[in-house]
């Protein structure tokens, strides 16, 4: 049985990471903050054991991967918000750039104890292109972040890299934006769904947001889990674009999402404040999965529309108590 050890365990792509993984056979064990607030799915929570860890401590890492002799490890701990990034920037570099450095190490050094093979992969972002030279971007587009979450992500990126030409099996999966209803209410799609969903069940009056100009690449959170899965069974390491290739504005997410709830004139209920707005915010990203597509075989299931109706359907069901889970 192999066995597989997850960082960010209990995050939206942790969740449904952990779900393929024990489908498959796997010992799944992970790490979290704290055990008192890991947060599973109940169909998984008796499956997995939970380490507790402080991510920015390398030594609690080091041990735990040398305690758990992963075959496998998915690095998905971080500071997920690229608007908390402006705000603790420090912070940001020690929790998604410096553990990763000491996850390569401790899998290299791991490797070389046990005398086995150590896969990695690294949870990358499409936040690493920031003002991105070409559209759509691919794995050689040049690193160019603008944002301390990218700067970040961007460290830890060519850390991956060094690696495996040291030997170890290090991937990165350059994640473009992608949503499900687990997404934390802190991000502006499930802001967007939720306001939704409470604005036409009388819940709520109206629905603050930044600019409705920017336009992401966004996919479904199960097909971005997969894609890691599918990236540590590859034949060989590499770096893999996991992206739709389409583009939709903040407004086109607003409109779909108030289109399902049965309110038109979504303008009469949406106000717009400069506060959420980022500081720098990044060119349309967009991502090409040729590479992914050919190499792992990996393609999305659901398309922009589906995804939205799926978080207010979810959004709804919550705000009437009838308790669905995406």
């Amino acid at each position: 049985m192999p066995t597989a050890l997850i960082t960010g365990i209990s995050g939206q792509d942790g969740s449904y990471l952990v779900e393929s993984l024990l489908s498959r056979g796997y010992r799944v064990e992970g790490v979290v903050r704290s055990l008192s607030a890991a947060d599973l799915p109940q169909n998984t929570q008796r499956d997995v054991v939970l380490h507790e860890a402080d991510i920015a401590a390398p030594a609690s890492l080091d041990r735990i991967v040398s305690e758990v002799q992963p075959n496998e490890i998915y690095n998905l701990a971080a500071v997920s918000s690229v608007f908390r990034s402006w705000q603790e920037p420090v912070y940001t570099a020690e929790v998604n750039a410096l553990p990763v450095a000491q996850l390569l190490e401790s899998a290299w050094q791991l490797q070389q104890r046990i005398g086995r093979q150590v896969r990695l992969v690294q949870a990358s972002s499409a936040e690493l292109f920031g003002q991105a030279v070409e559209s759509p971007q691919t794995e050689s587009t040049p690193i160019n972040p603008s944002s301390p979450y990218g700067a970040a992500k961007a460290y830890a990126h060519h850390m991956v890299g060094v690696y495996r030409q040291r030997g170890l099996f290090a991937s990165s999966c350059i994640l473009y934006n992608h949503e499900s209803p687990r997404r934390p209410e802190a991000f502006v799609t499930r802001k967007i769904t939720a306001g939704a969903a409470r604005i036409a069940n009388g819940l709520q009056d109206r629905l603050d947001l930044g600019s409705l100009d920017t336009r992401r690449d966004w996919g479904w959170a199960p097909d971005f889990a997969e894609a890691l899965r599918l990236a540590a069974s590859a034949a060989e390491p590499d770096d893999f674009v996991i992206a739709t290739g389409e583009t939709h504005s903040i407004q086109q997410f607003v409109e779909r999402a108030f289109d399902r709830v049965g309110i038109s004139d979504w303008r009469a209920v949406v106000s717009i404040d400069s506060s959420f707005s980022r500081p720098v915010d990044p060119v349309e990203q967009v991502g090409d999965s040729a590479r992914a597509r050919e190499v792992l075989g990996w393609r999305p299931t659901k398309n922009f529309d589906d995804i939205v109706d799926s978080m207010v359907d979810h959004d709804l069901a919550m705000v009437k108590g009838e308790g669905y889970e995406g």
